[in-house]
């Protein structure tokens, strides 16, 4: 059974993160102090090696997974996998809106007026159909659409051919991150704030389990 040691990195900061705004699929430019998140962790992760890297196809995420691969010292790979796999969840009508104001529209007919409060109270799960169920279009993504389409980000990373114990870089999303350690977190951490941008956890895949060895948010 091929073990491999997942490090997982929150993209820099954005200028939609300074606005609190939804930026799902859709995207805003690092900041300088991103810039920073991504060298920040970069230096975290500067001397391990990496069989292999993975990030979504979005412009924060792509620039920030480079900079920390162009940081490495230990002669990883050099250019990641993209693709839309791995993107944030798809906010529909709600991308670009402020966070509060869209969370209390998924979460209030419901009787949670945050986001906290639909996660504290039900799940990040229920927090994505409440989304879906408010979108007058109905183009976010409800859970089950969401993990249909993570999964298969999470098979391109099992059916890479990958040595045992080899250490692959993940830049990844707040939400994305926060649904991660939801799943295969066994409830031990607090998912009712995103992780920080830049932010290092690690998980432990095997063929048939994804599980997290340490989070930090």
């Amino acid at each position: 059974m091929t073990k491999l040691n997942i490090y997982l990195v929150r993209h820099g900061q954005t200028y939609y993160n300074i606005y609190n705004k939804l930026q799902g699929w859709s995207n805003s430019p690092l900041t300088a102090k991103g810039k920073q998140d991504a060298k920040l962790a970069g230096e975290k992760v500067k001397d391990i090696h990496f069989d292999a890297a993975f990030c979504s196809d979005l412009p924060r995420a792509i620039e920030t997974c480079h900079t920390i691969l162009q940081l490495n010292e230990k002669d990883s790979v050099k250019e990641p996998h993209i693709s839309p796999f791995f993107r944030e969840q798809f906010y529909g009508v709600f991308e670009g809106t402020e966070m509060g104001q869209a969370w209390y529209l998924a979460g209030a007919p419901h009787g949670c007026k945050t986001f906290k409060d639909i996660v504290t109270k039900y799940s990040i799960g229920q927090a994505k159909d409440w989304m879906k169920e408010a979108d007058p279009f109905h183009d976010a993504e409800n859970n089950e659409e969401y993990w249909h389409r993570m999964d298969q980000g999470i098979d391109l990373i099992r059916q890479t051919d990958l040595p045992d114990e080899a250490n692959v870089l993940w830049v990844s999303h707040g939400n994305t991150v926060l649904s991660l350690m939801e799943r295969f977190g066994e409830g031990k951490y607090d998912i009712t704030v995103r992780p920080k941008n830049g932010s290092l956890s690690k998980l432990i895949m095997t063929d048939s389990d994804l599980k997290v060895e340490f989070y930090d948010k």
